[in-house]
């Protein structure tokens, strides 16, 4: 028996050409199959086959799992306190091996299970051949078109077939079969029998790497592509810096009349490409990404991580671009959220957040608008910021004396507590899942519950003034005016309700949308 298999072995490893480790591999999981089906579970079997001698041997194993983990695989693990009664030092991930049986091999198994072993040296061969690709570090791929299936490309390149999805490709992009294309290596999937390799046109790693190969200062490391975004087949932004003050980093990418990034152009099928200078200064390269629209003023928000862009009416078009395509590709090209408005509607809005902050002082601190305007023309936009900033800054407005700033200090912070202890409160009773839905904190959790919101339907059924009410005001104000469908609300009281409900909330809400339409 033993001499059968090195013969096997040996005739297989000739036959196919590849190395006699991976015909025992392909031997040893054959084996395994054929003893598997001796088991009406789904076991976990192990052979092993003696290099030398051809002398195999067989094993049930049980893998070792956490005991809070519980059997996932019945007849495949075994808890970590059952495994430690056999062995004393297992570790969890250890295996536990059962010595069993192991099925004849004869003439009659080697060729049953030939067609098994071929396919696992065909799967070790396509694998080195992946390996081998892989290991040469290229990013794009060049290669011909072999065939079409279901709308994608298969692309061939060397010994590698790659795959070109068909939304991989630049749109009204018409690929025939022997065409040859370039394409950037999107992933690799080893879960497919057929291409493993699988590549793109549309991504924005596909310009970098054009501009790359077309610009010899970004392989020399004196230019960098930081970043770029795309509209496939349309348009395109890229984003280029460097520390050498002799190189124009635009005009370099742009070459000689144009030459260098016409090439890309021509690659991309026509696709315009804008070439921004990348700035460490969040607001400097948004006003790059914008071009070329000129910008006013720009108002940063770190904590949303967007931006306030001010343009005149003139310019408004210009920034937003055909269907928002401008601002959208500055977006993705800079990181930060832009919200393109006009000096109007930006007064309107900073009147607005004004009016919002000062109800809120006038409300939590019980003072009136007098001292609420002093406290937000000297920047306080929090009651935060009234109970924790250093003393000495509030001591530096000449409106306030010792007395009246430890009295608003005091009252700010009595203000947050007792809003966190009726946070808490509200938290009775609330279904779990809107507790953690993604994006929720527990101050917010606490206010929907204190409003007498606490499942995820109730909560994605509320009307966004009846959101923003619940954010804005007190928990019993807030109830009322739901429960009256808001018949005696104020101007002031909507200015607050408007400027709470933002972005954060209406995600939030899209977010309990979208799962109540799951259940």
């Amino acid at each position: 028996m033993s001499r059968e298999v090195l013969l096997l072995v040996d005739a297989l490893a000739r036959e196919k050409n590849v190395d006699k480790d991976v015909v025992f591999g392909a031997l040893e999981h054959a084996l395994a199959q054929a003893t598997k089906k001796r088991y009406d579970g789904d076991v976990d079997i192990r052979v092993n086959i003696d290099r030398e001698t051809g002398q195999f041997e067989s094993f049930r194993r049980w893998h070792v799992v956490p005991d809070e983990a519980g059997l996932q695989l019945p007849d495949q693990e075994v808890l970590h306190f059952e495994a430690k009664e056999q062995i004393a030092d297992i570790e969890v991930d250890d295996y536990i091996e059962e010595p069993i049986e192991s099925v004849d091999f004869g003439r009659r198994f080697a060729q049953d299970t030939k067609q098994v072993v071929l396919q696992r040296i065909r799967d070790a061969e396509r694998e080195q051949i992946l390996v081998d690709f892989l290991e040469r570090g290229d990013s794009l791929v060049t290669g011909t078109i072999k065939r079409l299936e279901r709308g994608d490309a298969i692309v061939e390149s060397g010994k590698i077939e790659a795959r070109l999805p068909r939304d991989q490709m630049i749109p009204k992009e018409n690929l025939r079969i022997g065409d040859r294309v370039r394409a950037y290596i999107l992933r690799i999937d080893r879960n497919v029998r057929g291409p493993q390799v699988i590549l793109s046109r549309t991504a924005p790693e596909f310009i970098m790497k054009l501009f790359e190969l077309e610009v010899p200062e970004i392989e020399q490391g004196s230019l960098e592509v930081k970043s770029a975004a795309r509209d496939p087949g349309v348009r395109a932004k890229i984003a280029v810096f460097t520390n050498d003050k002799r190189i124009d980093p635009i005009g370099t990418c742009v070459g000689m009349r144009g030459s260098r990034v016409q090439a890309v152009t021509g690659e991309l099928g026509g696709e315009r490409v804008d070439i921004v200078l990348w700035s460490e200064d969040p607001a400097q390269f948004v006003i790059g990404a914008l071009a070329p629209a000129n910008v006013l003023s720009i108002v940063v928000d770190e904590e949303k991580h967007a931006m306030d862009v001010v343009v005149d009416e003139e310019n408004l078009a210009i920034a937003i671009g055909r269907s928002g395509q401008n601002v959208r590709l500055a977006s993705e090209l800079t990181g930060w959220k832009i919200n393109i408005m006009t000096a109007e509607e930006s007064a309107d809005k900073s009147a607005l957040e004004t009016a919002a902050i000062r109800l809120i002082f006038m409300d939590k601190l019980d003072v009136d608008q007098e001292v609420a305007d002093i406290l937000v023309e000297e920047g306080f936009t929090s009651l935060e910021e009234v109970a924790y900033v250093p003393i000495s800054e509030m001591l530096e407005i000449e409106s306030f004396d010792q007395e009246t700033v430890n009295e608003l200090r005091t009252r700010a912070r009595d203000a947050l507590v007792s809003e966190a202890i009726a946070s808490e409160e509200g938290l009775d009773g609330m279904e779990e899942g809107l507790v953690n839905l993604d994006g929720m904190d527990r101050i917010t959790a606490g206010k929907l519950g204190l409003a007498k919101v606490k499942t995820i339907r109730a909560f994605a059924g509320l009307a966004y003034d009846e959101f923003g009410a619940i954010l804005a005001l007190p928990a019993d104000r807030a109830r009322q005016l739901i429960e009256n469908e808001f018949e005696d609300v104020t101007d002031d009281e909507m200015k607050l309700i408007d400027a709470k409900y933002d972005e954060r909330a209406k995600a939030l809400q899209t977010k309990a949308w979208s799962l109540v339409d799951v259940k």
